[in-house]
């Protein structure tokens, strides 16, 4: 028998059937990043293929970074979107996550409001960042919807287009892998697993890659930005695109989470 990685939910959550979907729509990305196939799926499980883990090399980084360009280029129809066929909330890692069923924000408009603010009053509700935090995130929220930080998408999107996302893409949910000349599959270096799939920025996936620190990640950018060119200016704002996911964290863990976020939104007034 071939190794199956099996997973549970919670029972009705649609957890199970979401990530199933979830994968399938990333895995649509033509010359995109290679996503760990479903082999079976009930209401509330799900098996995986095994995935035979190889070296982070600057080989590999490079395939990841040039394969992940295109599965965002591969796009959403709208910031927020979930993938298609979708009807329900969606989740990033145990937090749960909206989806937005019409088109109409902008990037800005999207984020605060859809991204950063729930977690931002989840987090105060549970003290995880206080009052005064509250209001700082407050603030930026207003200048997000201002459109103050819209930013061009990469170059082989239109600028104002939205990127299809991972949406959970920390180091963790990207497994290494060497090429298998058995396979049928063009090798990407890496294989994703755990999405949080929406429609997005293509530099909050790119954020998140460098939040939890991914090996060899400036060999990744530069692939990447060989085959889809940032805009200018991404740079500095990765930890803008980074406060929506350290909030989540300090929904789900606390600790000092809450504080990171504040530092990371402090910047941007």
């Amino acid at each position: 028998m071939p190794q199956v990685h099996s997973k549970r939910y919670p029972r009705h959550s649609g957890q199970a059937q979401l990530e199933a979907i979830s994968l399938e729509w990333l895995g649509q990305a033509r010359r995109g990043v290679r996503v760990a196939q479903v082999l079976n799926l009930t209401e509330d499980s799900l098996e995986l293929e095994y995935i035979r883990p190889g070296p982070a090399r600057p080989e590999a980084a490079s395939a990841f970074g040039r394969a992940l360009a295109w599965t965002h280029a591969a796009g959403a129809s709208h910031f927020g979107a979930p993938p298609p066929t979708w009807v329900g909330p969606g989740w990033i890692g145990l937090a749960s996550m909206t989806y937005v069923d019409q088109p109409g924000a902008n990037w800005g408009q999207f984020y605060a409001t859809e991204r950063v603010m729930p977690y931002a009053m989840a987090a105060a509700k549970a003290d995880t960042i206080s009052q005064d935090g509250l209001k700082a995130v407050e603030r930026l929220a207003g200048r997000l919807e201002a459109g103050i930080f819209d930013s061009p998408q990469p170059g082989l999107l239109s600028p104002a287009a939205a990127a299809r996302l991972h949406g959970d893409l920390w180091s963790g949910n990207v497994l290494w892998t060497v090429p298998d000349k058995a396979s049928h599959q063009p090798w990407t270096g890496a294989v994703l697993i755990d999405p949080s799939a929406h429609g997005g920025h293509a530099e909050t996936d790119l954020a998140m890659l460098a939040l939890f620190g991914l090996p060899c990640l400036d060999t990744v950018i530069s692939a990447y930005n060989e085959v889809s060119a940032l805009a200018p200016g991404w740079s500095e704002r990765t930890g803008l695109h980074q406060i929506y996911p350290l909030l989540v964290h300090a929904v789900l863990f606390g600790g000092s989470y809450g504080q990171a976020a504040l530092a990371k939104a402090r910047q941007y007034l």
